[in-house]
């Protein structure tokens, strides 16, 4: 992976500290989960491809051996388990192609860390749930609900989301969103009546376009999940939901 491309896949998931590793790209903080402050930092974890308790905790596909890793996706991975103490098992299976690893997590960093627009964070994480369930994907509905609870610092709302959306708690501007990602991700056609009442509630064209390409993205994603039978980590079922432990614990 190239330098430019690493730092991309670093920036994807959080802002990194000055400190260098041996690529001499920042090493920091990787995952969404730190960069909102809801971990602290743990201490070294090797990266390790043995499976937690069950043959299925992380897909169908094999997980490479370290020494068989490009260096650069080995370094990644470590230095993401270092951080924050678990490895999200994505990262596992995408292993498994090196090549289609790094285009994955590059496009993922393109789509989701951009600084333009009026799409927040949590905006992003609501959108992939609320897509995810229309494709039955249970990684993403639980590991991107995660997120949203991070980012939203609300513990009910992505629950809400995945059991109804048109009856969660969400500001008619959430809706709004909601409604367009769910007509791109069930390919329904889309008129220009879609983006009027996009743009009645605050957003332009070019968000319009974020919203779509997220729901697209992550349309393919919750594909390559299914056939891989990719399963979530145990951590991100209660990650987020006990601010207030989690607060005192960033405090001490």
């Amino acid at each position: 992976m190239s330098g430019s491309l690493l730092r991309g896949v670093w920036l994807c998931f959080g802002r990194p500290p000055v400190s260098k590793g041996s690529t001499g790209v920042p090493l920091g903080t990787f995952l969404p989960l730190l960069a909102s402050g809801g971990l602290q930092r743990q201490p070294w974890v090797a990266y390790s491809t043995k499976e937690e308790n069950t043959a299925r905790s992380v897909g169908r596909y094999p997980v490479p051996n370290k020494k068989d890793m490009p260096y650069d996706i080995m370094e990644l991975m470590e230095e993401v388990e270092r951080k924050t103490g678990f490895l999200p098992n994505v990262f596992k299976a995408m292993s498994h192609r090196p090549a289609e690893f790094r285009a994955f997590f590059a496009y993922y960093n393109t789509i989701m860390n951009k600084d333009t627009g009026r799409l927040s964070k949590a905006d992003k994480e609501l959108i992939i749930v609320a897509t995810s369930v229309v494709n039955r994907c249970p990684y993403c509905v639980i590991a991107h609900g995660a997120l949203h609870r991070k980012y939203s610092k609300q513990p009910t709302l992505a629950d809400q989301v995945t059991v109804n959306w048109q009856l969660a708690d969400l500001s008619d501007r959430d809706l709004a969103m909601l409604e367009f990602a769910l007509a791109v991700c069930r390919a329904d056609n889309i008129t220009e009546e879609h983006f009027q009442k996009l743009e009645r509630h605050g957003f332009d064209r070019e968000d319009a376009w974020d919203i779509g390409m997220i729901s697209a993205f992550f349309a393919m994603s919750n594909r390559i999940a299914h056939y891989i039978d990719l399963r979530p980590n145990k951590e991100f079922y209660t990650m987020g939901r006990m601010l207030s432990r989690e607060k005192e614990k960033e405090e001490a």
